[in-house]
């Protein structure tokens, strides 16, 4: 599939666009986040253009290498400003460039890593953001931080257009798979799908075909390249939904991304059996531009159907670069979690000949790469008034890493021998040793690598510093010593709660895996295990709530009480567990670690022999000046009568400075079914 200039795609000339382009080449309200490899911002396209780009665990400059040129053409397709050598599609939105592919790291970028990429670009006020890659998907369930991340998205009516995949079978890719994502196959330039671009029946519903033959963009390091694949069909579409969400905004509207998404879904060209082609390889069908527009200028998206927006998850499973099948496979073997997201670029039947091209030329064909990445909160990117949040408020466990052998062997060495007969070496894994050794040298502590855990994940380095930097590191070490004590013991520790300020630097562990930097505020420093939370949170709501029980049946709502506390608990641990980087996932955080309203409510709710049904989060109406407030919501039902009213329970907690706060009142109320 050699690149011939005779199908060079020009992509002004898409029907419609130069009609969309009469009336806005974009709006600098409207922001793009493009998550992708590095960016050569100094390429004379961009000459003019508004990008930022954010701090990550991709901290090098662009290069020629295979990401960079990558990131560099996916970017110029959207940003590259006219009278240039790549006019971009709308060069005059805003561009939040956050780097999650590495030219120097051959590995994985786990799906967790990709949803702290997501939830930087919603924070950082991302109106539509742009994935050219995902992970084959299935057997296995998407990690459940990047489906929060992607609900969130969807919540946030932030869009996410992902590139469909270059597997050329019946099968998807995450996160383009998952509801609320517009997918994006590509076609050819007789408007045919690609032989590679992938189909299913998920895209059936919520995927739209758009050119991806020798599509024109800038290379790393100056010139132009002409590229295929479904990574490059998707900007594309990426760029129309950039103007579309303009055309809105010049019109005094509210830019609506899910409205924007259901017009692209709804105005899509249908395959037709002229076109002599399994039509299940048309996805919804092809990019209708006028029509899209014309949905959207008259307001035709408001009576639209939302049951492409409910769509059950796909289950993905390990996905692998051609190059990388055996170590992939012995992942597989080991039980290994961490999913690896690949970029979308095409893969052909030649890629054989190509394995050692590093970069994509109108004659040849690159292979996908596989690099690993982490992302962090970053400074104000400037776009739609709002910068990235740097704060934290997060719950898990505490551990230690030494991140090099030579490290570990030091306190191997220091450590002193265990007693017994006769004694024995020290083992630094031994996590009581460990304590037993930091307690009595402190000072060590700082020579660790500290982590907060989910589960057995490391989320965040832990870094002490300012005036209390002893008193953070002597609360990890009391955390780490109350972890490892029997849970019956009044002094074990069963969850960690650490408010804190995300640095922008990351460090390696040495398993390698990068995570972000974290400094903990100390104040907020918690530890406890649930039965203590339980017992202090129950009596402080008996004394705060009017007693609803006799004296008779006191004790047994008081333990109903309790259970349905450890419920709640239990609940907001597994179910709701989260990297506690946005807003709503630090009010709800705070609603776990401070669980007196909880209790009120619960303690109220079980005397009426309710049970609790669901946990939100939503923006509060209510709020202070400069203030970021969200109201966590619990809904109670009745077990035993489904027709009896619903009981509404609603506090609102204040997220915006490092120690989250309760403002107002509880506010109760019923609601019918």
């Amino acid at each position: 599939m050699a690149a011939t200039q005779t199908n060079v795609t020009d992509i002004s000339e898409l029907p419609g666009l130069k009609q969309l382009w009469s009336e806005t080449k974009g709006d600098s309200q409207i922001c793009v986040a493009i998550l992708d490899g590095p960016v050569d911002q100094s390429h004379p396209c961009f000459d003019g253009a508004n990008l930022t780009r954010v701090k990550t665990t991709i901290s090098e400059n662009a290069t020629v290498g295979r990401m960079s040129s990558h990131g560099t053409h996916i970017t110029s397709i959207i940003f590259g400003q006219h009278g240039s050598n790549v006019p971009g599609i709308a060069p005059s939105c805003r561009g939040i460039i956050v780097p999650v592919f590495s030219d120097n790291r051959r590995g994985s970028l786990s799906q967790l890593d990709l949803a702290r990429a997501i939830n930087q670009a919603v924070e950082a006020g991302a109106h539509v953001i742009n994935i050219s890659g995902g992970q084959l998907a299935q057997a296995t369930e998407a990690d459940p931080m990047l489906a929060k991340a992607v609900k969130f998205c969807n919540d946030s009516n932030v869009m996410i257009v992902a590139a469909a995949g270059n597997d050329g079978c019946q099968c998807l890719h995450v996160p383009a798979a998952l509801p609320s994502v517009l997918a994006v196959g590509a076609m050819n330039a007789q408007g045919l799908p690609f032989d590679f671009s992938n189909w299913g029946e998920t895209y059936q519903t919520q995927g739209i075909l758009a050119p991806g033959e020798n599509i024109l963009g800038a290379a790393s390091g100056g010139g132009t390249a002409l590229k295929s694949g479904t990574s490059f069909a998707t900007p594309i579409v990426s760029g129309i939904v950039a103007l579309l969400l303009s055309v809105q905004v010049q019109r005094g509207e509210k830019p609506d991304p899910n409205a924007v998404r259901e017009a692209i879904l709804k105005s899509a060209s249908p395959c037709t059996p002229e076109a002599g082609s399994d039509c299940r390889r048309f996805l919804v069908g092809s990019l209708n531009i006028p029509e899209a527009y014309a949905l959207i200028s008259q307001g035709g998206t408001k009576e639209l159907s939302e049951e492409k927006l409910e769509q059950e998850m796909i289950q993905p499973s390990e996905a692998t670069d051609l190059n990388l099948e055996a170590s992939a496979n012995q992942l597989a073997d080991t039980g290994e979690i961490v999913a690896e997201v690949i970029t979308s670029e095409l893969v052909s039947e030649t890629v054989s000949n190509l394995e050692n091209t590093m970069t994509v030329t109108p004659s040849q064909l690159a292979t996908p790469a596989v690099t690993p990445s982490g992302v962090v909160a970053s400074e104000d990117c400037g776009c739609n008034g709002a910068g990235a949040k740097s704060l934290a408020y997060v719950m898990g466990t505490v551990s230690y890493d030494f991140g090099t052998e030579a490290r570990r062997d030091s306190f191997k060495q220091l450590m002193p021998y265990v007693a017994g007969e006769p004694p024995f070496p020290p083992n630094p894994y031994v996590l009581s040793q460990m304590v037993d050794y930091l307690e009595q040298n402190s000072y060590e502590a700082k020579s660790l690598i500290w982590t907060l855990n989910l589960e057995l994940t490391p989320i965040y380095a832990i870094e002490p510093g300012g005036a209390f930097t002893e008193q953070a590191y002597h609360n990890l070490i009391s955390a780490l010593k109350g972890q490892i004590k029997p849970e019956d013991d009044p002094e074990y520790v069963s969850r960690v709660s650490i408010p804190g300020v995300l640095t922008g630097k990351s460090v390696r562990l040495f398993s390698g895996q990068v995570v972000p930097v974290i400094v903990p505020e100390v104040r907020g420093m918690y530890e406890w295990n649930v039965n203590q939370l339980v017992s202090m949170a129950v009596e402080a709501a008996k004394t705060a709530t009017p007693p609803t029980a006799t004296p008779q049946t006191a004790n047994q709502h008081e333990e109903a009480t309790r259970a349905s506390l450890k419920e709640f608990l239990n609940r907001m641990y597994y179910e709701f567990r989260n990297l506690g980087q946005t807003s709503n996932e630090r009010a709800l955080n705070f609603a776990a670690t401070n669980a007196f309203q909880a209790a009120q409510a619960l303690t109220e709710a079980t005397g009426q022999g309710m049970q609790l049904a669901s946990i939100e989060t939503e923006k509060s109406p209510i709020c202070r000046m400069d203030s970021d407030c969200w109201d966590v919501k619990l809904k109670f039902f009745d077990p035993e009568n489904d027709r009896r009213a619903k009981k509404i329970f609603r506090f609102t907690v204040d997220v915006s400075d490092l120690m989250p706060v309760t403002i107002g009142q509880m506010r109760t109320w019923s609601m019918s079914n």
